[in-house]
């Protein structure tokens, strides 16, 4: 089924498309359940954590069987897998109800995709564009030795907005290992569902995404006989829909407390001032001014932190830079505590080589490092267990968000690495929320030493990692759980100029 593949045409003319106007938004079935709440919280948006990796693919499915006019998705990575597979059809139900669906995806993170991605374009109301797309198809890496500079720069932003009224905003893309499903690594990750104004905001974002000139619909890059690629679309829907373990997905959107709360008007939102932060498309580009990036739009939107600094990355690469604004706040009495993956935890084991030799300068100035364990359960029974802040179970790390002072969260997409910094777009938000926080920092105080290690420095100033277990705790003095081999290869690794890279 092999669809022929064209080369990127730089410069074809695309239709602009906009998001629903706001009189069209709230006649909608979800705009009529959120008007009141809306109404009774002027000026705040509405925020409802989504932990569980189940709860994280409903919420979604549920928005676009929900939507009646338009559904906006926006993702770095999708899958095909059994859940990438599954959304994918929720998508082509909804636009035979007559829903306009835009689906913008980077074009590095849709491995065999083309020919349903195709086939779903030629639906009257599907439209697939695909973001800073590669010159080849196959071998689709070539296209890095033409033109690294772009290439190498990735949209990493990731929202589902439905009828421009809720938003998904958070870590997750779409694929088996982000919503519990299967064997294998599966990520403990974090999304927020928003409404009321910062929804807006995520709309007008993706517009400028959408609309971008790096946004190519995807019939310009792919051909082929869209036909036959949407029978066989329809034939691995069906073919997936009857695997037994898909069955479990359609038994928990049917039964999602989300869906009966948000048709009984009872899903129960915080109301707090959230605000958007988003890298600008033309960052690809590398043609906008720092002041336009998320980083600093970050910066302003948390505040100078005064007292406590609590930060969650699955890629945590600081830099030397990093380490000396780190260590001067530590220094200055502010509590900052890390939490990243372990080297037996990481599913990119390179960013490590980015991290482990930043340990030691952190340690000495007080801040206090934990490493998440890989779990021993991968077979997706855990998922449901609730773990705060950072998601449900998983063996490995994914989430993105920290907190400053009690007072401040972000989440979303981006990661504290030279990557996230200067290299791919990111977007995320910043949620005004004591509450919130105060669940960070339970699960910092309670949760954390038990499903992480934490780094310390012996008396002899060599990394130690303390595990706590039910019977006390054990001092493992080299990184746990791996070899000797990998071990040299990452530290190798550390010495090589790459860490702009990571």
């Amino acid at each position: 089924m092999a669809a022929k593949r064209y080369f990127f045409p730089y410069r074809k003319e695309r239709p602009v498309t906009n998001v629903l106007h706001d009189e069209e938004a709230v006649s909608t079935f979800i705009g009529r359940k959120l008007r009141n709440a809306v109404r009774t919280h002027p000026g705040l948006s509405g925020v409802y954590p989504l932990r569980d990796a189940h709860d994280a693919f409903a919420s979604r499915a549920t928005l676009a069987q929900t939507a009646e006019k338009t559904l906006d998705l926006q993702y770095y990575i999708w899958k095909n897998d059994l859940t990438g597979t599954l959304m994918l059809k929720t998508l082509l139900n909804a636009a035979d109800r007559g829903v306009r669906v835009r689906l913008l995806l980077d074009d590095n993170g849709i491995n065999g995709l083309d020919d349903f991605l195709l086939a779903l374009h030629h639906h009257d109301n599907i439209e697939v564009r695909l973001f800073n797309p590669f010159p080849f198809r196959w071998p689709k890496r070539a296209g890095l030795l033409l033109n690294f500079g772009r290439l190498n720069r990735r949209m990493h932003n990731k929202s589902f907005t439905a009828d421009n009224q809720l938003s998904i905003v958070g870590g997750r893309n779409v694929g088996d290992e982000y919503f519990g499903a299967g064997a294998g690594v599966l990520f403990s990750d974090l999304d927020v569902l928003l409404a009321g104004p910062v929804v807006g905001d995520i709309s007008a974002d993706f517009n400028s995404y959408w609309n971008h000139q790096l946004s190519v619909p995807i019939q310009q890059i792919v051909k082929g006989d869209h036909t036959t690629e949407y029978n066989y679309l329809l034939n691995r829907a069906s073919e997936v829909e009857q695997n037994p373990d898909a069955r479990t997905f359609v038994d928990i959107i049917r039964e999602s407390d989300f869906l009966k709360n948000i048709l009984n008007d009872s899903l129960e939102m915080q109301w707090s001032p959230v605000k958007l932060v988003s890298d600008p498309p033309s960052k690809v580009l590398n043609k906008t001014r720092s002041k336009d990036m998320l980083a600093l739009q970050l910066r302003e939107a948390l505040g100078k932190p005064q007292a406590q600094i609590l930060l969650v990355s699955s890629y945590f690469v600081p830099t030397k830079a990093g380490v000396k604004a780190f260590s001067r706040m530590s220094l200055d009495g502010i509590d900052i505590r890390i939490l990243t993956n372990s080297l037996d935890a990481t599913d990119v084991k390179i960013v490590h080589a980015g991290y482990e030799k930043r340990r030691p300068a952190m340690l000495k100035s007080g801040i206090r490092l934990f490493e998440m364990k890989r779990t021993a359960d991968e077979s997706g029974a855990g998922t449901k267990e609730k773990a705060g802040p950072l998601g449900s179970s998983g063996s490995s790390l994914h989430a993105k968000t920290f907190a400053v002072d009690g007072q401040r969260l972000f989440i979303g997409s981006f990661n504290f690495d030279p990557r996230s910094i200067h290299l791919n777009t990111e977007m995320g938000v910043v949620i005004e929320s004591p509450e919130f926080v105060s669940e960070v920092q339970s699960v910092f105080k309670n949760r954390v030493p038990k499903r992480a290690y934490e780094v310390v420095l012996s008396d002899k100033e060599r990394l130690n990692w303390i595990e706590q277990q039910d019977n006390g705790k054990t001092i493992h003095t080299r990184e746990p759980n791996t070899g000797s081999l990998q071990l040299f290869g990452i530290r190798l690794l550390s010495k090589l100029p790459i860490e702009w890279l990571l």
